[in-house]
């Protein structure tokens, strides 16, 4: 038996007017989903225990079968894995954004403008945290380059006893209300101020102005976290994994849990990622490597979520079921191969709010030979509430997909 998860990050959402009051997922023209759905289990999921931060790392956690309440170690620890950064005991990394801030003469009063800095490319990125390393780091705090405007701050002997905002959360809000607070907080809020006399004028960023694109023109910490320490995939499933995708978080992940990451040239981690490229690993690691397990991470509907898009978030949702699940179905059935697939969002990421929210989730899951569950199942946020199917520890899902 092969099987496939394919996590559609952010993709769950809210009712939208314009839509018809219907969402994304089920506005989305989504032909072979809807062909698999009669076929599947249908329910909603609760990715994100009461009481957990409301971000992808704890809900990807989670849908891997890793119960965050007991393997949360932060986000950044398992970005610096992916980023092949060797972490200490008594390290504490944090997540580094590039972002676009507003030109307030007091840092105080300006306000995030895109926690994404119009999704930097990873080449300018790179030029930009080189600068920062080489005015704020030290044989204490070291900056890392990372993907586009994610990246990595270690400090030894650092201290996760600090309160931190991610940026997401607060786009268009004064960040002077959201300063750090806790231990080494006004070290952290001066290392943001610095950065943005270092990055605004910076050759990199008037050249984006021409261009018409948003400055990276300062740092955003958050996403504190300390070395991980995560039970083996294989030993817990009995099955040979592969991660696939863009992002240093989920990469990270499946590191630390003993599984191979798979790299793709052009995934980006945005609605314009290499889909086939993405979709080809997944077959070659399934079936030239006869190998057992999949985890196909798309970011697209989150990124969008987070920047408003509707129109992008629609077609993030379109081209996943066309560039990535369709071709996957095409090349086991081909090979008569028996498998099981999941489609889950790992939380809503709603338009209206551009942030991550901690609601359940839908998730269907297809095995290949089964008879007609119902002929009117479809795969969204409204049908799966009304199926009466709901898991609410999301660790335990995992348990369910490999039965």
């Amino acid at each position: 038996m092969k099987y496939v998860v394919v996590l559609i990050d952010g993709a769950a959402d809210e009712p939208i007017p314009v839509l018809g009051d219907v969402t994304p997922l089920e506005y989305a023209r989504t032909e072979t989903i809807d062909q698999l759905a009669p076929y599947s289990s249908i329910g909603m999921v609760h990715t994100i225990p009461e009481g957990c931060a409301k971000g992808s790392d704890t809900a990807n956690l989670s849908v891997l079968g890793y119960d965050p309440r007991c393997y949360y170690f932060g986000r950044s620890p398992l970005e610096a894995l992916s980023m092949g950064v060797s972490l200490k005991d008594t390290d504490v990394t944090f997540r580094t954004n590039l972002v676009t801030l507003s030109e307030e003469e007091t840092y105080e009063h300006k306000i995030i403008l895109d926690h994404s800095a119009d999704e930097i490319t990873t080449e300018e990125a790179g030029v930009l945290i080189a600068a920062i390393e080489q005015t704020l780091g030290d044989d204490v705090r070291k900056f890392h380059p990372g993907v586009s405007y994610r990246h990595l701050l270690v400090w030894d002997q650092g201290s996760t006893s600090v309160q931190l905002t991610p940026p997401h959360d607060i786009l268009e809000k004064s960040i002077g209300a959201y300063q750090p607070s806790g231990v080494n907080s006004e070290t952290i809020w001066e290392f943001m101020k610095k950065s943005y006399d270092i990055l605004n004028h910076h050759p990199i960023n008037e050249a984006r102005r021409e261009k018409g694109l948003r400055p990276a023109n300062s740092i955003w910490i958050w996403g504190e976290g300390t070395k991980p320490q995560l039970p083996l995939f294989k030993d817990k499933y009995h099955v040979e994994g592969a991660v696939i995708s863009a992002v240093d978080l989920i990469k990270g992940i499946g590191i630390g849990a003993g599984m191979t990451s798979i790299d793709v040239e052009g995934a980006t981690g945005n609605v314009h990622t290499n889909y086939k490229g993405k979709a080809d690993a997944a077959i070659k690691w399934l079936i030239e490597e006869d190998k057992d397990f999949v985890y196909v991470h798309l970011e697209g509907p989150d990124e969008c979520g987070h920047r408003n898009e509707l129109d992008n978030k629609i077609k993030a949702i379109e081209y996943i079921d066309e560039k990535i699940i369709k071709p996957i179905i095409k090349a086991l059935d081909s090979q008569s191969i028996p498998y099981k697939m999941l489609v889950v969002p790992d939380h809503p990421t709603p338009l209206r709010l551009r942030t991550h929210t901690g609601e359940p989730v839908p998730f269907m899951i297809y095995q290949k030979g089964n008879d007609v569950i119902n002929e009117h199942n479809s795969y969204n946020e409204d049908f799966a509430k009304t199926t009466g199917y709901s898991i609410e520890a999301g660790h335990t899902l995992m348990d369910v997909f490999l039965q």
